[in-house]
């Protein structure tokens, strides 16, 4: 199963699409798509907050793009909330109200160094029990990581293995870094997502606040679903898909989707 978001050139999803509209091809090899779903069916959710000391002077544009993730949430989704920074830890799970999850992150304080990187394996970790089989993770982050114990390239693999599409609001007040971290931010923050079909939108003033996480939310429910049987039934090696449009002009539409999977021994 492949989850797909399409958007147009303005960043608004495009949710009018026909199964005939896309081909998917597997290491170059076009595959029949068996199952075609638009279906809206619930999510559980994994929200990691960064209260680290590099965002201290950003605490305020998060809080805000928490709130407004949260205005156009659906409630009969699962959450969790996981707040980072020297190390991660679970602030609500999912027994408790939206209402409460959302006033738990609000009240985090910065401080401290930053564990971005081990907060996403600790939300892969309880998305394994998570209610639903649809699961997403939501980083809030200025992608800095400087204390944590697992590397980029750990997480990557993990993220790629697994059927959790991650999303990401990049929030950075300026194009001026302090930091290498702060420097290396945007780019870990992308190669997290997007190896697993989702995306980074990164954010570099509040008034772009609202629309980021209201785009993060809508990608979120948006999707297709193309389900395909492998013509390859080579084990243990790592496979490439590419999703492409059949009947519009590529470069007006765009298309996130998870860029491979491991086809298990």
């Amino acid at each position: 199963m492949v989850p797909v978001t399409v958007s147009d050139s303005l960043n608004h999803a495009v949710i009018s699409l026909k199964k005939e509209d896309f081909a998917l091809y597997e290491e170059n090899k076009q595959q029949e798509i068996r199952y075609f779903s638009t279906e809206d069916v619930p999510i559980s959710v994994a929200i990691l907050v960064d209260v680290s000391k590099s965002m201290s002077n950003k605490i305020d544009a998060e809080r805000a793009a928490i709130v407004e993730f949260f205005n156009n949430a659906n409630p009969d989704d699962e959450y969790f909330a996981i707040a980072f920074s020297d190390r991660p830890r679970v602030v609500a799970d999912s027994t408790q109200s939206i209402d409460h999850l959302q006033g738990k992150l609000l009240a985090e304080e910065p401080g401290g160094p930053t564990a971005m990187l081990d907060a996403v394996y600790l939300a892969v970790s309880k998305l394994r029990s998570a209610r639903y089989e649809r699961k997403t993770i939501l980083i809030f982050s200025d992608g800095g990581d400087n204390a944590s114990r697992y590397r980029l390239r750990e997480i990557k693999s993990v993220v790629q293995e697994s059927d959790i599409q991650i999303y990401a609001v990049g929030l950075f007040e300026t194009f001026f870094f302090n930091t290498i971290e702060e420097k290396l931010g945007r780019v870990w923050l992308s190669e997290i997502t997007d190896v697993t079909g989702g995306r980074t939108i990164t954010v570099d003033n509040r008034g772009k606040v609202p629309e980021a996480a209201a785009t993060i939310s809508r990608a979120m429910r948006n999707q297709y679903v193309l389900g395909y049987r492998p013509t390859s039934t080579a084990k243990g090696k790592w496979r490439k898909i590419k999703v492409r449009f059949t009947s519009t002009d590529e470069r007006a539409l765009r298309a996130y989707y998870k860029q491979g999977y491991l086809a298990i021994r």
